[in-house]
C-alpha cells in the first residue's frame, strides 16, 4: 500500500485542498473519541484519491481549507457507514460533507447484509484482508505509530475499488436512485444536532408509566440532554436512565430527597440537583396533556395480526428483489403502520413504489 501522507500544517492542508478539487471522487473516513464527551472529538481525517492517502491531523488546527472540496457538488465523497463520520465532522465545523456515496447503504441495496462491515466489503471487492488491530486505539495521542497510520490509511485505501464494484452492480439492477436518495437523507443537519426537547424519545419504557410520572420522566430527559450538551459530557455521566425513571416515580421535592434515591449517586452535583428540581417543578405547574405514551403503546391482538400480515408482504417483496426486508421496511415501521401512523420511510421515495403501495393496499383492506 502507498505510505500515508501526514498533514498537520496549514500550508500543506491548503495544497491538499487544491489537489483534491480536481478529483471526481475522494474517499473519506474519520477517527474520533466520544467516551468522555457528549460531542465526538474529531482526531483524524483520512482521505484517499488518485491512489494516494492522506492522514490529516484534526487536532493541530482548523480544517477550514478542506470545507470547499468536502462540500463541492461535483466531487463524490465515498464513505463507509457515513453517519458517524458526518456527525464528527459536523460537530467541529457545522458543515456537512456532501454529496456522499455510502458504501454500506449501497451494499444493502444490491442484496448484501445491511450492516456489512468495511473489511468484508474490501475483501469482496478488492480481495484484501484487513487487520483490525487498532480498533481500540486512542486517536488523540501524538505521535501516531506506523501501525496506527497504516490502519487509518487502510480504512480509505480500498473505498475506490468498493465504489466501482457496487456501482457496477447498482447499474445492472437499476438501483442507483435508491442509494442516491438514502444518501441525500444523510445531509439533514437535524440528524447531527437534534432538538433537545425531543430527548425523551431515547427513553425505553415510558409506556409503563402513568401520565404524570411519564411527564416527569420526559422533563428529566430533556434537562439531562441540555446539561450534557452544555458541559460536553456523556448523558449517563449526568444522570442514568434508571435514575430518570426512579425520579419520575418518586417525585423528590428536595435535594436531600433526590440524593436519597438508589440510582442517584450521593455525589450528584448540587447545582445540577437544584436545576433538575426546578425543571421538575416547572413540569408540575403544567397541565398534563401527555395522556398517551405514543409509539411505545403495545399493539392490540388485532394489530399484532396486522403486523404479521404486513411482515409477510415485506418478506415476499424483499425475496423477489434479493434484498433484506430491513432495507424496505423495518419491523418497527410495520408496527407504526399497524397502529395508525403514516409518516414512515416505507411510504415515501423509492420505497413507495417498491413496497409502500402494497402496504397501503393491505391496510385499506383491513380498515
Amino acid at each position: 500500500m502507498p505510505d500515508a501522507i501526514w498533514i498537520d500544517r496549514d500550508e500543506d492542508l491548503r495544497a491538499l485542498a487544491q489537489e483534491l478539487a480536481a478529483q471526481p471522487w475522494i474517499g473519506v473516513d474519520t477517527e474520533f473519541l466520544r467516551e468522555r464527551t457528549f460531542f465526538p472529538k474529531l482526531c483524524l481525517l483520512q482521505i484517499a484519491a488518485a491512489d494516494r492517502v492522506w492522514c490529516v491531523d484534526a487536532l493541530s488546527g482548523s480544517l477550514e481549507s478542506l470545507i470547499p472540496v468536502l462540500t463541492a457538488a461535483i466531487t463524490s465523497k465515498v464513505i463507509h457507514a457515513a453517519r458517524q463520520d458526518l456527525e464528527a465532522f459536523y460537530c467541529g465545523s457545522k458543515r456537512i460533507i456532501s454529496p456522499v456515496f455510502d458504501t454500506q447503504i449501497a451494499a444493502g441495496c444490491i442484496g448484501l447484509k445491511p450492516q456489512i462491515g468495511y473489511a468484508d466489503l474490501a475483501n469482496l471487492a478488492a480481495g484484501v484482508r484487513l487487520s483490525k488491530g487498532q480498533t481500540r486505539t486512542d486517536w488523540s495521542k501524538r505521535p501516531l505509530s506506523p501501525e496506527q497510520l497504516e490502519y487509518a490509511a487502510d480504512d480509505v485505501l480500498h473505498l475506490g475499488a468498493i465504489m466501482r464494484f457496487l456501482d457496477t452492480r447498482l447499474r445492472e439492477l437499476g438501483r442507483e436512485e435508491w442509494v442516491a436518495e438514502d444518501c441525500r437523507a444523510l445531509e439533514d443537519a437535524g440528524l447531527y444536532e437534534p432538538d433537545p426537547g425531543q430527548a425523551w424519545e431515547r427513553l425505553r419504557g415510558l409506556a409503563q408509566l402513568e401520565p404524570r410520572p411519564r411527564s416527569r420522566a420526559k422533563a428529566a430527559a430533556v434537562w439531562r440532554e441540555r446539561v450534557a450538551r452544555a458541559h460536553n459530557l456523556p448523558r449517563a455521566w449526568i444522570l442514568s436512565e434508571p435514575a430518570i425513571f426512579e425520579i419520575a416515580q418518586a417525585n423528590p421535592g428536595s435535594v436531600k430527597a433526590l440524593r436519597s434515591l438508589r440510582n442517584v449517586p450521593p455525589s450528584f452535583n448540587e447545582s445540577f440537583a437544584v436545576d433538575l428540581l426546578e425543571a421538575l417543578h416547572e413540569e408540575a405547574r403544567a397541565d398534563v396533556t401527555d395522556a398517551e405514551p405514543g409509539q411505545e403503546l403495545r399493539p392490540t391482538p388485532a394489530q399484532k395480526t396486522l403486523i404479521a400480515k404486513l411482515n409477510e408482504i415485506v418478506d415476499a417483496k424483499a425475496g423477489s428483489l434479493g434484498v433484506s426486508a430491513e432495507i424496505l421496511c423495518p419491523r418497527g415501521e410495520l408496527k407504526s403502520l399497524a397502529m395508525g401512523r403514516r409518516d414512515v420511510p416505507a411510504l415515501g421515495g423509492w420505497r413507495r413504489k417498491e413496497i409502500g403501495d402494497a402496504l397501503l393496499e393491505a391496510l385499506g383492506q383491513v380498515e
